[in-house]
């Protein structure tokens, strides 16, 4: 399910809600898309990553002419993948992007959090969501420790996947993914 919460900047939980009107609302008003988006094929595990852009090519096509971006990427993980603590340690990190970052979850689920001065929030994103972090949105992602994700990312820059971390151990404060899906 996907959810909602919310955080004072010391770690305390505020609010938790799975009300998909009021998760949008909230993000909305943060200047973060947030929208459910239709997934109605089914992504394999060892599905390439041209395969499942070729699955999305609509979407992603109409993404890109709506919104400007310039370079899709595909992000799939699951439980047996060899550099997976790797990459969860990287994007566990604190980190801003240039550009925007568009996720659209077709398989799965993550964690996203998104540091604000007052407050950190999470969403927990589902099979279907699809994610918008503003450039320079202080944010990191949980995939969890035995992560089971297929993401379709999209991005203004041409280069992709680039991130300026900055350093902060804020993200070590904050519930895992294996806490909030407990």
């Amino acid at each position: 399910m996907t959810t909602l919460t919310r955080f004072s900047i010391d770690g305390m939980r505020l609010a938790v809600t799975e009300d998909r009107e009021a998760i949008t609302t909230y993000l909305h008003d943060r200047g973060i898309r947030f929208e459910a988006w239709e997934c109605d094929r089914e992504v394999e595990g060892d599905d390439s990553s041209e395969t499942v852009l070729k699955m999305y090519a609509t979407e992603v096509q109409e993404l890109k002419e709506d919104s400007g971006f310039q370079s899709a990427d595909v992000i799939q993980l699951h439980p047996n993948h060899e550099m997976r603590e790797e990459l969860r340690g990287k994007f566990l990190d604190e980190h801003v992007h240039s550009d925007d970052e568009i996720r659209f979850f077709v398989d799965g689920c993550g964690l996203f959090y998104m540091h604000f001065e007052e407050e950190v929030i999470s969403v927990m994103c589902q099979r279907g969501d699809l994610i918008g972090v503003p450039a320079q949105t202080k944010h990191w992602f949980d995939m969890g420790p035995r992560p089971s994700f297929t993401c379709i990312r999209l991005f203004t820059s041409p280069d992709g996947w680039v991130a300026d971390f900055t350093g902060s151990d804020v993200a070590q404060r904050f519930p895992r993914f294996e806490d909030h899906a407990s």
